[in-house]
């Protein structure tokens, strides 16, 4: 099959049309106009440094369902003490850059270039994009972020200094999203990590399927830094 390249319009190919690894197109841009068309499709952008900009749309898609996630006994026992402060889209850059420069296994370098950074920055200004934050007093000590469009949460990436900072941050985005009626988070891929809180693959025409049921709602756009967050 083959690889679609994007117009300078705003299309693109059906996600039937992706190869078995889920790469769909080449090229286009990181305009907010045409992540937020990607998203809206079922799409999104991944690549590394020095490659041509690559949208993917894989099946099956690993989500996670926020009434279906599943928190350890250890891990809320962990949240109860209040080591660490949860806080939303107080330090977004900063996250998205520590993401970039979050070692992972199995990788070389990373895929979040400057020019990611720059425009999810962008997407993040138009409220879009937000960010979870675990502080360690006045340390970042790990944090995650996405987008949200209508009752969908599609999360990027995340990163942690110490241990279980970022699945804290995690845990309190997905109760947060679930009392405001949010119905699908988008991983992407699957990670043991995210399996273990209840993350499961699902096949990709139904991943569409609720993605459109989502997005029928009301986007809760801007700045999410006035939730009620753990450890306040």
């Amino acid at each position: 099959m083959p690889v679609y390249r994007l117009p300078d319009e705003l299309l693109f190919p059906p996600v039937s049309e992706a190869v078995p690894s889920g790469l769909l197109a080449v090229g286009g841009d990181l305009a907010p106009e045409r992540l937020l068309a990607a998203y809206r499709a079922g799409i999104f952008p991944w690549y590394s440094a020095g490659e041509p900009l690559l949208w993917w749309s894989p099946d099956p898609r690993f989500v996670l369902f926020p009434v279906e996630l599943r928190v350890s006994r250890s891990m809320r026992q962990f949240l109860k003490k209040g080591t660490l402060r949860i806080s939303f889209d107080e330090a977004f850059r900063d996250v998205i850059a520590a993401c970039g420069r979050q070692p992972r296994p199995g990788q070389e370098g990373t895929w979040i270039t400057e020019e990611m950074e720059a425009a999810y920055g962008v997407l993040h200004d138009l409220g879009y994009a937000h960010s979870v934050e675990a502080w360690c007093g006045k340390t970042l000590a790990g944090g995650l972020y996405g987008v949200s469009l209508g009752r969908a949460f599609f999360g990027e990436s995340m990163f942690t200094m110490q241990p279980n900072a970022s699945k804290a941050a995690l845990i309190t985005l997905v109760e947060h999203l679930r009392e405001r009626g949010f119905t699908l988070i988008d991983c992407q891929v699957e990670t043991p990590h995210l399996g273990s809180l209840g993350a499961r693959a699902i096949p990709r025409r139904r991943f569409c399927k609720l993605l459109q049921e989502a997005l029928q709602y009301e986007t809760l756009r801007g700045d999410w830094s006035g939730f009620p967050a753990e450890g306040r």
